[in-house]
Formats: structure tokens, C-alpha cells, sequence
């Protein structure tokens, strides 16, 4: 599940992303904004990233990790991506986060969530 700030253009972006990329429909999603969302994360350490949420096997990954994870399960070539899992967590987490900070100014906001398409809406958590 991957649970993604439903307000956030590059949010969207990159869950659009994902969708063309995942034929085989693996990730399912939510916006952070949902009771779905809210529920998932209820009994996790506080504070949560307010951008990307991976919540893999009960397991939560956040920031950088989430995103890594991410393209891991995402067809060929977006695996590879995973070999910048080698590079410390503190430096990819600070590339994360100024993105992160930054990522109204640079790609707007929208005023409500993502809405799916009907052949999508399988693959969206929003209760």
C-alpha cells in the first residue's frame, strides 16, 4: 500500500507513475489525507512523513526507502534504481526531504485528492 499526500501534484505524478508501470497491479493506494490512511498509520511511531508512505508486510517505509521500494517492484529498467539504496539513508533522506519541502512551490498543490478512473478505483483505498 502505498499511502501519498493526495494534495501533492508531484505526488500524483509519481502515483500516475506507478500505475503505468505496475501492469501486474501489485501497489494498491491511498492518500495520506483518507481514513484509510489514518487507520494504517494509527498505532505507527510518530511523526510521519507528510509526503510517501510504504507500508509493505505490516512494515512501514518512509521518504527515500518508500521510494526505492517502490521502483524495486516496478517493471524493468525502474529496478535498478534500487542500487541507490547503497548510499547512506542520512544523504538520500536529505535529497528526500528538500524535495519534499519544496514540492508545493515547485509542482502546486491541488485543492482535493486524486480521483480514480472507475477501472482503477480497485487499486485506491479512500474510506
Amino acid at each position: 500500500m502505498l499511502l501519498f499526500d493526495g494534495v501533492c501534484t508531484l505526488c500524483n505524478g509519481f502515483v500516475r507513475f506507478v500505475i503505468e508501470r505496475d501492469p501486474a497491479g501489485r501497489f494498491q493506494f491511498a492518500p495520506l489525507q483518507s481514513d484509510a490512511a489514518r487507520r494504517l498509520l494509527s498505532a505507527a511511531p510518530q511523526p510521519l512523513p507528510d509526503s510517501l508512505v510504504l507500508v509493505e508486510n505490516g512494515r512501514l517505509f518512509m521518504r527515500s526507502t518508500a521510494a526505492l521500494r517502490v521502483a524495486r517492484g516496478l517493471r524493468f529498467p525502474w529496478p535498478l534504481a534500487y542500487v541507490f539504496v547503497a548510499v547512506p539513508r542520512p544523504v538520500r533522506d536529505w535529497v528526500y526531504d528538500a524535495v519534499a519541502r519544496n514540492r508545493y512551490r515547485w509542482f502546486g498543490r491541488r485543492d482535493v485528492c486524486m480521483v480514480p478512473t472507475p477501472e482503477l478505483r480497485s487499486r485506491f483505498l479512500n474510506d
